[in-house]
């Protein structure tokens, strides 16, 4: 199956080069590039999109959590690479209306995302937005660094390696349900809703990852789980099986789960948890902790040879698990 945001990704990546050499060490197609200005450390470096009626509702998502989220999914894909964020750039086009009382909310919640992470700003650009479509949109940018040769990729997982995720998946999710349904003004849910507004971050868990070179292959669960363990298979060359009774799912309240609202399901196909999906040599599986500084770390099933992705069930079933998570290009904005 080819997914249509990475069908117009390689698109690109076949009309502009981006072969790897001299400074630059990987290019298009992973979560960060990789740069090497000198022989101790590499630089990694990501950019992301945060856009008003695609990534958040500016009805529903308080301006303090439009900003720090935006900063935090960005600064994610570091996380990924087990680097630690340096500094980040911010491009960002506003409507006239929104650069008073609105601005200010959101860059106090992008200001306290930068020092929970480590983050300096070091530029950006401003553009006002026209009154045609007067929509929100931030572009960021975020430069870390690793240890030489030691940035964590998708590309290494091998048959026979633990795939392991880490936190409780489909909680993002869960909070986007409420959102949807305009539940999130509701006092009782307001816990439910901190991990689609102020997501956290597994930065420590990757550098760990990173230092010991323990994992052979690792990506942020952004877009899903199903999406995101196939396009690491995919980089890898490679499959996967992993089993339903393993996958650590975020707890549905009654009242939701009556309304149709399924854990395995947001845990499979909800997006934005920002976790990270590893994969580890067998070997090696048994010096992963069942926790990491209080987050959850689940084994949840192995490499394999050939291709695809299959879902194990409690009953011991298998059938294709398909990529069913987040795509730009192949679903319509939430």
């Amino acid at each position: 199956m080819i997914i249509a945001e990475d069908k117009l990704i390689g698109r690109i990546r076949r009309r502009i080069p981006s072969a790897e050499g001299g400074l630059l060490r990987l290019g298009i197609g992973d979560d960060a590039a990789v740069l090497r200005p000198g022989p101790r450390a590499d630089w990694i470096i990501t950019c992301d999109q945060f856009l008003e009626d695609v990534h958040f509702l500016a009805a529903a998502h308080p301006p303090e959590a439009v900003g720090y989220k935006a900063l935090a999914r960005a600064t994610s894909d570091i996380a990924a690479m087990g680097a630690r964020p340096q500094l980040f750039l911010l491009s960002l086009v506003i409507p006239m209306e929104r650069t008073g009382r609105w601005l200010d909310r959101m860059l106090t919640g992008m200001a306290r995302a930068a020092r929970q992470y480590g983050l300096r700003l070091a530029g950006g650009d401003t553009a006002q937005s026209p009154a045609s479509n007067p929509k929100i949109g931030l572009s960021i940018t975020v430069i870390g660094v690793a240890e030489r040769g030691r940035a964590l990729r998708r590309s290494g997982a091998r048959a026979g390696d633990a795939i392991f995720v880490s936190g409780r998946l489909g909680a993002a999710e869960l909070g986007l349900e409420l959102v949807l349904r305009g539940l999130q003004r509701e006092r009782r849910w307001k816990r439910l809703l901190l991990p689609q507004f102020y997501p956290a971050l597994a930065l420590d868990l990757g550098q760990w990852l990173a230092q010991r070179r323990l994992a052979s292959a690792a990506m942020d669960i952004s877009d899903g789980l199903s999406i995101d363990l196939y396009r690491l298979c995919q980089s890898s060359g490679a499959g996967a099986r992993i089993y339903a009774p393993q996958i650590p799912c975020v707890a549905v309240p009654g009242e939701l789960r009556a309304l149709g609202v399924d854990a395995l399901k947001l845990a499979l196909d909800g997006g934005e948890d920002y976790g990270l999906l590893f994969t580890v040599p067998k070997r090696w599986a048994a010096r992963i902790p069942r926790k990491f500084l209080g987050k959850e770390l689940t084994r949840i099933g192995e490499i394999v040879r050939g291709r695809g992705v299959r879902l194990v069930g409690a009953d011991g079933t298998s059938s294709a698990l398909e990529p069913g998570g987040w795509d730009h290009f192949r679903q319509r904005a939430r």
